[in-house]
């Protein structure tokens, strides 16, 4: 019998492998295993061996117990660990994401708000134009392009940082800018402008403590947003890739209509932490903002 890697319906295990890359790697033309003799044919003397993760076969859709608290999945990875290391990665992405837009949104907003006039204008235009992109479609765009380049699974996550942060900071930009349009004509700027302060200093000192309060208020109900955009991506396949985890990535094995009415355990935790962890930010954001604008609480 010819035994092939690529056939169909073969499944060669670690310890099978292992023997046959030591007799190959000895030069030897048979080696023994489980009492069989097996004689190697080399096809190709090149060997480009890559190995990820190791598939545990004989744990694949293991359902909840002692060892694995959560089951395993298709590969027979713990899901509890998964699900671990994808919370790690969504709330990694979610929160570069929003740094990267409070960046972007409060230079372009504060320009806009403190210069005004003809900057104003100018950086108004801008904003109204790149609110014209669509946003879903650039984004479904770069993740089969990802795909079809075959992009690094690390390389995906800064890719997909980089381009929601890009996409995602003109809300904050028009915020910035009405808090300090109305700050600019307070008295305490004017008294500034008179005695001389410096334009940085009246920013730094004056302007930007009275702005952070609702900046971060829109930071943390602007994460929820952000994780659940990441999850979406993941679930269609665009976002994060295996043997990485996020999940978003993990909720993708719900495509499966099998895995859907068989193996709850694989994707429900999933669904209900990215559940909890929206709620639990979407809650400190509503908190916040009550705290910081006592007219709220009226």
């Amino acid at each position: 019998m010819i035994i092939n890697a690529i056939m169909p319906d073969v499944f060669l295990t670690m310890e099978f492998k292992a023997e046959a890359a030591a007799a190959i790697n000895d030069g030897l033309s048979e080696f023994n295993y489980n009492g069989q003799r097996f004689r190697i044919d080399l096809v190709h003397r090149t060997y480009n061996i890559k190995t990820d993760t190791e598939t545990h076969v004989l744990d694949m859709y293991h359902a909840p117990d002692s060892k694995h608290l959560l089951g395993t999945d298709q590969n027979g990875m713990d899901m509890l660990t998964r699900l671990m290391y994808g919370g790690r990665i969504s709330l990694m992405v979610g929160f570069v994401v929003i740094f990267l837009e409070m960046f972007i949104g409060i230079l372009i907003g504060g320009i806009s708000g403190y210069f005004g006039k003809w900057v104003d204008t100018m950086l108004m235009r801008f904003i109204d134009l790149f609110n014209c992109i669509p946003y879903w479609p650039i984004l479904l765009i770069l993740g089969s392009v990802m795909d079809t380049l075959e992009v690094d699974s690390y390389v995906r996550i800064f890719l997909l940082m980089f381009v929601l942060g890009l996409l995602g900071w003109t809300g904050i930009a028009r915020v910035v800018r009405g808090q300090i349009l109305a700050l600019r004509e307070q008295d305490f700027m004017i008294a500034a402008e008179a005695t001389g302060v410096r334009v940085s200093r009246r920013i730094i000192k004056h302007l930007v403590p009275n702005v952070m309060p609702l900046l971060i208020v829109q930071a943390t109900l602007g994460l929820g947003g952000i994780i659940l955009t990441e999850a979406t991506l993941s679930f269609l396949g665009l976002g994060v890739k295996y043997p990485l985890a996020s999940w978003g990535s993990i909720i993708n094995a719900a495509s499966n209509p099998y895995i859907v009415t068989n193996y709850w355990y694989i994707w429900v935790p999933a669904g209900l932490l990215i559940l909890l962890t929206v709620l639990g930010f979407n809650f400190v954001g509503d908190g916040l903002r009550d705290a910081f604008d006592p007219k709220m609480k009226r």
